[in-house]
Formats: C-alpha cells, sequence, structure tokens
C-alpha cells in the first residue's frame, strides 16, 4: 500500500473511530440514563424538593380543574400521572369532603398527616417517618377544593440523576480522550512502521556504499513510494561500481600508456643519440658511412614524428576534441578510392590487396574512415609474414547493418588476445621488442573512430590464416538509388 494511502486513511481513521466510540457510548449512556427516567422511581433527597415539586403538580391540577368542560378537566388531570408516577406521588382532589379525583395508592401513614396539616388549617406541608403531605386549598366558581399530595421516600432522586447524567458526561469525555490517544497510536504504528523499516534499510544500504561496498544491493519488496527509491538506489550503486570500474581502467590504461610512450620514444632516441656519437667521434669515416649514419638517423626520427602523431590523434580522441563532420557516402567508393592511391605503394611493398564489395552507403566522417582503413592497412604490411603478403576487403550489407572485413594472411594472433588488441599501446609480443613496427595506438585509434561512426569493431581468426579486423557499421538512409561517390 502506498504511503499517501496510509496517510489519507489514518486522517479518515484519526476523525471517525474516536467520534464513532464516542457516539457509540453516548448511545448507551443515554439509553441507560432514559431507562433509568423512564422505568425508575424519581423522589425527593428533601422536604424543600418535595415542596416545589408538589406546587408545580397542584398548580397544574388547579388550571385542569378550572376547565369548563368535564371531559377536558378529566383528561388534564389524568395528563399528571406521569409526573405522579416518576416522583411517587398520589393525588387526592377532595371537594365539600367530597373525592373528586384519586391517583396513586394510599399509606397508613396519610390519615395521621391530614390531621397534622389540618391543625395549620388544612393548608401547609408535613412529613412523617418516609411519607410527605403538601395540602393546598383553591376555590373554583365559589366551590373550596383540596388537593392533597402524597409523597414516599424514593431510591433515586432527582440529584441523582443529574449526577448520573454528569457522570455520564465525563464517560463520554473520557471515551472520546482515550479513543484519539489509541487511534492516535494505532495510525503512529500504521503508518510511521512502514517509514521507519524501509529508511533503516536505505540507512544499511548507504553505509555499506559509504564503506567501499559497491555490490550491495538493496532487497525491499514493498509496493509502496520507497520500492522506487530502493530501485534508484540500486541503479545508483550499478552505475557508481561502473564508473569506479571505468576510472579503474582509465587509470591502468594511463600508466600502460605513459610507459608505452617511454618505451617506444626511448628506443629511437638511444638509436639516433648512437648514430650521433658514432659521427661526432670519427666511427663513420667515409662519406658512404655517413650517409648511411644520417639515412638511419632520418629513419628514426620519421618514427618519432608518427608516433607523436599518433598519440596526438589518440589524445584528442580520449578527450573528445577531435573533430568530427559524419555526411553520407558510398562505403565501396571509399575504398576503391583509397586503393586507387596508395594500392600501388603497398604493392611495392610485399602487399596485395584483394576486394569483394558490395555497394552501402554509411554515415561516416571520411577523414576518420580513411584514418582506419590505413591503420589496419598499416598493420597487415608491418606484421606480414611472406615475401608478398596478402589482405582482402570485403563488403556485405543488409537493410540496416554494412560489414566490412579486413583479413590477412600474417601470423595471426592468439583468440584469448583478440579483445586486447584495442588497447593502447597493447601488442601481442608481451616483451615488445619490435616497436619500430607500430606505435601500437592503431587500432586503438580504429576503435574510437568507428564508435564514434556509431558502430563497432571486433578481431577475430582470419581465413587466410592470419587476423581479420571485422567492422560494424549502420547502413545510411538515402533518398537517392546510390549515395554519391566522393
Amino acid at each position: 500500500m502506498q504511503i499517501k494511502t496510509r496517510l489519507y486513511i489514518s486522517n479518515i481513521l484519526m476523525i471517525a473511530v474516536p467520534v464513532f466510540l464516542t457516539v457509540m457510548m453516548a448511545i448507551g449512556c443515554g439509553t441507560a440514563v432514559w431507562h433509568i427516567y423512564k422505568n425508575g422511581v424519581v423522589g425527593f433527597e428533601d422536604s424543600e424538593d418535595f415542596y416545589r415539586a408538589s406546587k408545580g403538580i397542584s398548580e397544574l391540577a388547579e388550571k385542569a380543574l378550572r376547565s369548563d368542560e368535564p371531559e377536558k378537566r378529566d383528561k388534564s388531570l389524568h395528563s399528571l400521572s406521569e409526573f405522579l408516577d416518576r416522583g411517587a406521588l398520589s393525588l387526592q382532589i377532595v371537594s365539600d369532603g367530597a373525592l373528586v379525583y384519586r391517583y396513586g395508592d394510599e399509606d397508613v401513614k396519610d390519615a395521621q398527616l391530614l390531621s397534622a396539616v389540618a391543625l395549620f388549617g388544612g393548608e401547609g406541608s408535613a412529613s412523617d417517618g418516609g411519607r410527605s403531605l403538601y395540602a393546598r386549598r383553591i376555590a373554583i366558581d365559589g366551590t373550596d377544593y383540596r388537593i392533597l399530595l402524597f409523597g414516599s421516600d424514593a431510591p433515586l432522586s432527582y440529584d441523582t440523576l443529574k449526577n448520573a447524567v454528569i457522570v455520564a458526561f465525563f464517560i463520554l469525555m473520557a471515551t472520546l480522550g482515550i479513543s484519539i490517544w489509541l487511534t492516535d497510536r494505532f495510525l503512529i504504528r500504521f503508518v510511521y512502521r512502514h517509514i521507519e523499516e524501509p529508511l533503516d534499510i536505505l540507512s544499511e544500504g548507504v553505509r555499506q556504499i559509504r564503506d567501499g561496498n559497491l555490490d550491495y544491493r538493496i532487497l525491499y519488496e514493498g509496493g509502496d513510494e520507497f520500492s522506487r527509491v530502493c530501485d534508484d538506489f540500486n541503479e545508483m550503486a550499478f552505475r557508481l561500481r561502473q564508473s569506479v570500474t571505468l576510472t579503474q581502467q582509465h587509470e591502468r590504461s594511463r600508466r600502460e600508456l605513459m610507459a608505452g610512450i617511454s618505451h617506444d620514444l626511448r628506443s629511437p632516441l638511444t638509436s639516433i643519440q648512437a648514430y650521433v656519437e658514432g659521427l661526432l667521434d670519427g666511427v663513420a669515416s667515409t662519406p658512404e658511412m655517413q650517409r648511411r649514419y644520417l639515412t638511419t638517423i632520418k629513419s628514426k626520427a620519421e618514427d618519432i614524428d608518427r608516433m607523436v602523431r599518433q598519440i596526438f590523434l589518440f589524445s584528442k580522441m580520449e578527450l573528445d576534441d577531435y573533430p568530427y563532420a559524419p555526411v553520407i557516402l558510398r562505403l565501396d567508393g571509399e575504398i576503391e578510392e583509397l586503393l586507387q592511391s596508395v594500392g600501388e605503394e603497398y604493392a611495392e611493398k610485399g602487399l596485395k590487396i584483394e576486394t569483394e564489395l558490395t555497394h552501402a552507403s554509411v554515415r561516416a566522417d571520411p577523414e576518420l574512415l580513411r584514418r582506419v582503413l590505413l591503420n589496419i592497412t598499416e598493420n597487415a604490411l608491418k606484421y606480414k609474414t611472406k615475401p608478398v603478403g596478402t589482405l582482402r576487403i570485403s563488403l556485405a550489407a543488409d537493410e540496416k547493418r554494412c560489414r566490412l572485413v579486413l583479413a590477412d594472411d600474417g601470423p595471426g594472433v592468439p583468440p584469448e588476445q583478440h579483445a586486447r588488441l584495442f588497447d593502447a599501446f597493447y601488442r601481442s609480443d608481451p616483451a615488445r621488442r619490435e616497436p619500430c613496427r607500430g606505435s601500437g595506438l592503431g587500432l586503438s585509434i580504429a576503435e574510437n573512430a568507428v564508435r564514434r561512426m556509431g558502430g563497432t569493431i571486433s578481431a577475430g581468426s582470419s581465413a587466410l590464416g592470419g587476423l581479420a579486423i571485422e567492422i560494424d557499421l549502420p547502413k545510411a538512409v538515402t533518398y537517392d538509388a546510390e549515395a554519391p561517390d566522393r
């Protein structure tokens, strides 16, 4: 259940439950008080209460006697029975010694009370041993009436009834307060427990990440808002692990890069230094030897220049600072154009290039694409083992992708080293004995360039027995039948 829903329910219950319990208790207390009032006998705690009540009833009786219609008078007198019953009173109305109206039972003490009142002229009140009398004389149309009200002590007084009502009121207030407190405690547990538990889980997760356990994941099965928070936490931990791993890889690559630069620059510089010292010391005494020394120095300097340019290009790509201007071009046309310009040169150096091309258009930067093709071709030339090596370039395409494969017949690379060929300064020769064969950056630059063009590059074994480099590029969408040759 969502926490928002729990809060909504708790707000409703916070009002509904106390009100419901209080109403139910009020109904119970009201029913009890009404039952006592309706069915019980309410008496008077003292003579003063009896006098006030009797005086009021006598006035009602007088009003009834003054009615001109006998039926209306009898009905009015009969309506006094309810008040008489509640007060445990009996009523007698006497006129000229004759009984006009009577309600209630007689008591043996009534005669004594009448005698006592007669001493005071037949009016007043008297009390004896739990029995009381109130007598009043009235004259209506020349007729004398005596209204006599007899009352007995009752177990329940009006004050007691009033106290019962007060007690019921305090019970209701206590019920309201207790119900509010209990509801509050329950709802706090109902809501807070479902907040505290996931907070503890998240806190533990934060401590684990803080302590370096980046593989820690939160297992939370609740279906509330914290579920999304925990999923985001796990995603954050996953990305943080990737970031740390990538940072470590970059740091390792940086150290390897520095070691590779130092190693590859030291060899030609050492050679240059040795040949320069030979010239200065007069070791090259003949013009032919001097020319050979200078030619070697020039070759080593060109190696250093080529290496520095490769390092510069690689660094610009790593910093994402290398210009990239993609256009739609014919991939087969680019390959043919490149081979027309450099194919003869490679043939003279002992590398025969064969092609199996189909029409395919891609969106790529022409300069970067040319750099990729030249770097792979240079590797095939440098690492050939036959007097005349072979490089076969094949291009195939489907509806969405173009696959370019450059396969040579060189010594090849063990399968377990294929993935590392695209690392900077990596050579399959662990001892790195031949830095003159290249800087070790060619395939790294190719991999970076292909990635920029939205493709992938991988290494595998060639059907010719050597190494095969496979480049997969997305096919460009063109509106013309063919993209124009460049």
